[in-house]
């Protein structure tokens, strides 16, 4: 337990600090923000076609409400404490690749629901889309962080060799 806790820090610190540096934010992070806003913009267009997406921003344009898509709500805050943790505990390279993959995949689902959600309760209630977003969507995003390396560690336990 130990050896995992220093490894999940010193992963966790790292990969925060590496999210942190500028080329990392201009080559990867603001494109994959702004991939996530067209993604959300166009699951909305079926049914609102007064929508557009520009960059990381989202915006109606009867309503003139918009949602922009700021660090830590891009869900890539979230992945990395996934990251660090498939990364820390024992496992072969590829089942941490395969969790790594469908956990962030599953994060990422989950965060795309989160902006439409707040795209449409921010025209309906600022209140209601401030508390939404700054406390319920937080919590939902980490705890699918939890459900998911939870279901990563019964997996391996159930593929763990049996000793005799």
């Amino acid at each position: 337990m130990r050896r995992f806790i220093l490894l999940f820090t010193g992963i966790l610190l790292g990969l925060f600090t590496l999210e942190l540096l500028d080329p990392v934010q201009a080559a990867v992070i603001q494109p994959f923000t702004s991939w996530l806003a067209d993604i959300s913009a166009a699951i909305i267009m079926p049914f609102d076609e007064n929508v557009r997406a520009s960059g990381r921003i989202i915006s109606h344009t009867q309503t003139n409400f918009a949602v922009s898509i700021e660090a830590g709500c891009n869900g890539v805050e979230a992945a990395i404490v996934l990251i660090a943790g498939v990364l820390a505990f024992p496992a072969s390279f590829k089942r941490k690749v395969v969790a790594i993959t469908l956990g962030f995949l599953a994060i990422q689902v989950m965060n795309i629901a989160r902006i439409v959600s707040l795209f449409y309760l921010g025209q309906w209630n600022l209140d209601a889309f401030t508390w939404t977003h700054l406390y319920l969507w937080p919590v939902l995003i980490m705890l699918d962080v939890l459900v998911v390396f939870m279901l990563y560690l019964r997996y391996l336990s159930q593929r763990a060799p049996v000793e005799s």
